[in-house]
């Protein structure tokens, strides 16, 4: 049996930056040993396998895989799928708006999809889940220790390592700066002191600016764990990481918005526009919106 595929780059406007990715837009028939076959074959950071929607009015309904694992959640996934998805509606319109309401292991997630002429189609989803701490932050030392830096370099102003969930867990470690993030690199003996058995994603690693004149943030993802040493850009944590912004600041109510960047170290860079809603002094919302361009198109056999 033949299925049809498209490869993406997603987080990024150009080809050959972001973070790759790989959609079978009619995955009905295959089942989920077969899907990790296919993610694992593909070997990119995730695959996603779109299925008929369970609910009557949703788009689709979406698993995603790592080479290594199903995730409930993943944010350049679910921005690359919602863009296929329209981009097949649309019949290759150049302009459009469209919404693809996207049923995920995490809960439903609505997403606007937007294109204009000739630039690279823009896709926004609202997070199903709102990121929540996590207890027993590991000591700081222990975190420098498993990504093969010093304690020195732990923390920026305000911003101390934390946990957070909104879907999937991440490890938030904030550097003292740029060259920090670069030396970054997982231990696997200490990683397993402080990760083992704890369900981590990864670890987001990140500094204050950037390389770019409008960035926030500067990051870098690791989630050895679930066969992906380095992610390029990764969504989920960026719709997560509001939780550490907002456990590290004193944010005022309203909208927020940031510009993260990711995948420099790699020589794939990624944007990640972020927005979250404070209410009360809570967050109330998380949008996580970026572009992405096709590569490549094929059929894969099984």
């Amino acid at each position: 049996m033949k299925y049809g595929y498209f490869t993406l780059d997603v987080f990024t406007g150009d080809r050959f930056g972001g973070n790759p990715l790989a959609v079978l837009p009619y995955a009905e028939g295959l089942d989920g040993e077969q899907m990790q076959t296919i993610a694992r074959e593909f070997n990119l950071s995730e695959t996603t396998f779109v299925l008929p929607p369970k609910e009557t009015g949703n788009t689709a309904h979406v698993r995603i895989f790592t080479p290594a694992a199903e995730m409930p959640f993943a944010g350049h996934p679910t921005l690359g799928t919602a863009i296929v998805l329209a981009e097949i509606a649309e019949g290759g319109s150049e302009t459009f708006e469209r919404e693809i309401r996207l049923e995920e292991q995490v809960g439903l997630l609505s997403v606007q999809v937007a294109k204009e002429g000739d630039a690279p189609t823009f896709a926004r989803f609202t997070n199903a889940v709102l990121p929540e701490p996590v207890a027993d932050v590991p000591p700081a030392d222990k975190i420098a220790a498993a990504l093969s830096l010093s304690a020195g370099d732990i923390g920026a102003g305000s911003h101390a390592p934390g946990l957070h969930a909104a879907g999937n867990t991440f490890l938030f470690v904030p550097a003292k700066d740029l060259d920090a993030v670069a030396r970054a690199e997982i231990d696997p003996v200490a990683w397993k002191g402080i990760a083992s058995g704890r369900g981590w994603v990864g670890v987001f690693v990140y500094a204050l600016g950037g390389e770019s004149a409008e960035a926030h943030y500067h990051a870098r993802m690791f989630g050895p764990d679930f066969g992906v040493p380095e992610d390029p850009a990764t969504g989920s944590a960026a719709a997560t990481f509001p939780g550490q912004i907002v456990a590290s600041e004193d944010l005022a109510d309203g909208t927020h918005k940031w510009f993260v960047e990711q995948g420099y170290e790699m020589g794939r860079p990624s944007q990640i526009h972020l927005e979250a809603d404070i209410a009360g002094g809570a967050l109330s919302a998380v949008r996580v919106g970026g572009r992405a361009v096709r590569v490549s198109q094929g059929e894969i056999e099984v």
